[in-house]
């Protein structure tokens, strides 16, 4: 047993996560249930939840099920069929409590370089003052869609009043009788619009292109479904029930293929959903019916965005921003629109650990490495970087997220447990598995929707580099097939037999 081997080690290897987010959270977790230790969670909010402690915008609730958006082995007795913002955040929150995990958290700190000493066999991290520690283990669990992207638009610094992007809200704003101009129309900006329509006197979405839209059938459990979410049983049938489905749909990458039997489906009920909402508006029709296949973006979910725009103080422009003056913002027709306040529903910079660098054994950084097309091996593993493992990494997005990512939480523990029963010094990816897994990958997103070109799926080369092309039963395969062979164990370090004693701890 693991447990066994750690007492007779001198202490428990150090291991670091990047983000107390879904992800840094659920490998902690299961880190310490097998028994690890000195496990840290540096996250550079000031406190748990990741982009959930971040998001805090009007109408900001989750697309995916509420008892598939939480993890399988801490199920939870949730409020509503898709649950809002500070119900999630207060989740995760009391997951570290119940897994006496907060005192490992260290908030307010924000890594910007992680770099790998082949004499050590360690990582040291640094913030912009400094070291903060070291560790034989890192894994970055700051997710894909974290760091905001800000548009450059002309004239921002003219604009007298407040203008802030989603993810930094400011609840010091009263928007109760103002005019809000909101720029974007993806899933943020569609959550964000209902809400604005029910407090300010005017809401203005500069959109440039329209997204496939689908009901969520949101609503609050009644008080038989919540008694029946206190059975575990119940909770992992309906998960079940849920994963299978989705599975079904997603088999082969059968829903994101146009032509198939699958992504057409997806379409028409996206289409007589449009219909229905918009039937008396044939020029809304016009404006939001997209003109690409389904899954070109990001199909956004969502019950309460046509209706709202079919609100008279609500009003949708299909031209985007030109610029923003000081009274407000001018569209792409040259038609300016008075405003007082400008929230940036412009989403966020869809590149890999793009918070930080990382350095591997090479000399190399993480970007050199990947030379603009991300790629890892279950997204998880690249080679020239011992010991170090990514979560919600390259071509792991789409699906059940939070499933992926237990999943990838399972295979970094193993690969873990591996090095620390053998002793060992290092663990690594092969780069012919790599290499290999890329391959067969990208020939399954051949043909797949996700190759239309505005989108924040494919890299610089045009190649996908955030999607995964099936569904969680196939990449949970993966994740137990793609071990022994694929992974390189070193029991010596570089230029040293022994391991030197460092202080892991804080060095600041």
């Amino acid at each position: 047993m693991l447990r066994s081997v750690i007492r007779r080690n001198d202490e428990s290897p150090s291991i670091t996560i990047i983000g107390a987010g879904f992800a840094g959270i659920g490998i902690a977790v299961k880190l310490r249930q097998a028994g690890f230790q000195r496990i840290t969670l540096l996250e550079k909010a000031e406190g748990p939840g990741g982009t959930w402690w971040a998001n805090t915008y009007l109408g900001a609730e989750v697309d995916t099920p509420s008892v598939l958006y939480s993890y399988s082995w801490m199920p939870w007795n949730w409020t509503r069929t898709h649950v809002r913002q500070a119900e999630l955040q207060s989740y995760l929150a009391q997951v570290l409590d119940r897994f006496g995990l907060a005192g490992s958290v260290r908030y307010g700190v924000d890594v910007d370089h992680v770099g790998w000493h082949e004499e050590e066999g360690m990582y040291s991290l640094h913030s912009a003052s400094g070291e903060i520690m070291r560790a034989k283990y890192v894994v970055s669990a700051v997710g894909l869609l974290s760091d905001p992207k800000l548009p450059d638009l002309p004239g921002m610094e003219l604009f007298p009043g407040p203008i802030f992007h989603s993810q930094r809200w400011d609840p010091e704003v009263d928007l109760n009788g103002v005019r809000v101009g909101v720029v974007g129309s993806g899933s943020t900006a569609t959550q964000v619009v209902p809400a604005l329509a029910e407090v300010a006197k005017q809401v203005t979405m500069f959109a440039r292109e329209p997204n496939w839209v689908v009901p969520k059938k949101a609503r609050a459990y009644t008080d038989e479904e919540r008694w029946a979410l206190d059975s575990r049983l119940a909770q992992r049938l309906f998960r079940a029930k849920m994963i299978y489905k989705r599975d079904r749909g997603q088999f082969g990458g059968a829903i994101w293929r146009p032509g198939t039997r699958e992504n057409s489906g997806a379409e028409k009920v996206a289409r007589q959903y449009i219909e229905q909402s918009l039937r008396d508006r044939p020029d809304l029709i016009e404006l939001v019916t997209p003109r690409y296949p389904y899954g070109g973006k990001r199909p956004v979910i969502s019950d309460d965005f046509y209706p709202a725009l079919l609100d008279e103080h609500v009003q949708l422009v299909p031209h985007g921003v030109r610029e923003v003056t000081a009274q407000g913002v001018i569209d792409a027709t040259g038609t300016e629109h008075a405003l007082d306040v400008v929230v940036l529903a412009t989403g966020f910079k869809a590149d890999f650990l793009s918070t930080f660098e990382v350095t591997g054994r090479t000399g190399r950084t993480m970007r050199e490495y990947w030379k603009g097309d991300e790629r890892a091996l279950l997204g998880v593993m690249v080679p020239e970087f011992p010991n170090f493992f990514i979560m919600y990494g390259p071509n792991t997005n789409g699906g059940t997220i939070v499933t992926n990512i237990e999943l990838q939480a399972s295979y970094i523990l193993a690969a873990i447990r591996r090095v620390e029963r053998s002793r060992a010094a290092t663990v690594e990816v092969r780069p012919w598995a790599a290499d290999l897994f890329d391959v067969v990958t990208q020939r399954m997103l051949a043909g797949t929707a996700f190759h239309y070109e505005n989108n924040y799926y494919r890299s610089g080369s045009g190649r996908i580099a955030t999607q995964w092309p099936d569904g969680v039963l196939l990449y949970g395969t993966l994740t137990k097939l793609l071990r022994g062979p694929v992974l390189r164990v070193e029991r010596r370090l570089g230029r040293s037999a022994q391991r030197p004693a460092v202080n892991s701890e804080s060095a600041s």
